[in-house]
């Protein structure tokens, strides 16, 4: 959802990618907006009570990073929508004005998991100072993918800017895991973590998600294949990442 939103604003930037692309003007609001609404049902879901989800709103918390995510979440669905509407009512002038605002808000629904992880003091493989580096690469990945694919209907001429974004989120996503996991931990509770992820229990989804990660790089000469992939891998890698640090026990 956040990367979405991130890459178009750092291609146009870079002046790699025009203000009236069709991907910054149709892909970011729709693909932002419909990836986000699963995020926070998702979040909402996990809540130990998730009919009172409202309370973060209501009587927020603000040590809490669930709640300053939530406020941030919220904040950047609003810019989502506001760009839905400017895009429609096609005030570029605006929409650029806005990005100034939305920009921060997507790094940040980016890599606020980091700092909720970093509450848990006891999971020591997620007090890791590079993990909101780590997030932010792959919010990069998942957005230049996923825009790419919604590209080949709408956008032909950002295709290949955003397959080489994607490629390059790839090799720095892959480059950081095994450093990450090459590197001992300080902790028993955080070497046992990553024994989990490279011999234990989660060994085979691991090492399934750098293989499909892997095959995401050919995706220069495979294509939308290679992108779904990759796409795939880092899905996979995040879901094996949360279950690694909750799968030691405590005691």
């Amino acid at each position: 959802a956040a990367g979405a939103y991130i890459v178009p604003v750092v291609l146009m930037l870079l002046g790699f990618m025009s203000e009236d692309s069709p991907t910054w003007n149709i892909g970011t609001p729709l693909l932002g907006s419909s990836l986000l609404a699963v995020t926070g049902g998702l979040l909402i879901w996990d809540l130990e009570h998730p009919e009172r989800f409202y309370m973060i709103f209501t009587r927020p918390q603000w040590g809490s990073w669930l709640v300053r995510g939530g406020v941030v979440i919220g904040a950047y669905g609003i810019v989502l929508g506001i760009h839905g509407f400017l895009s429609w009512s096609g005030d570029q002038v605006l929409m650029q004005k806005l990005a100034w605002l939305g920009l921060p808000l997507a790094v940040m629904t980016a890599v606020y998991t980091a700092y909720l992880f970093a509450q848990a003091k006891a999971r020591d493989l997620w007090q890791n100072p590079f993990l909101p580096v780590h997030l932010f690469v792959q919010s990069v990945l998942a957005g230049a993918g996923a825009l790419a694919l919604v590209a080949v209907l709408l956008d032909i001429e950002s295709l290949e800017i955003l397959i080489s974004s994607f490629w390059v989120a790839s090799v720095i996503h892959l480059f950081m895991t095994f450093g990450e996991l090459a590197l001992p931990h300080a902790s028993a509770h955080g070497r046992l973590a990553v024994d989990e992820m490279l011999r234990g229990q989660l060994k085979n989804w691991f090492w399934l998600s750098m293989f499909m990660s892997l095959l995401g790089l050919l995706v220069p000469w495979v294509g939308g294949l290679a992108l779904i992939f990759g796409l795939l891998g880092l899905a996979i890698y995040e879901h094996v990442y949360v279950q690694a640090g909750q799968i030691v026990p405590l005691a």
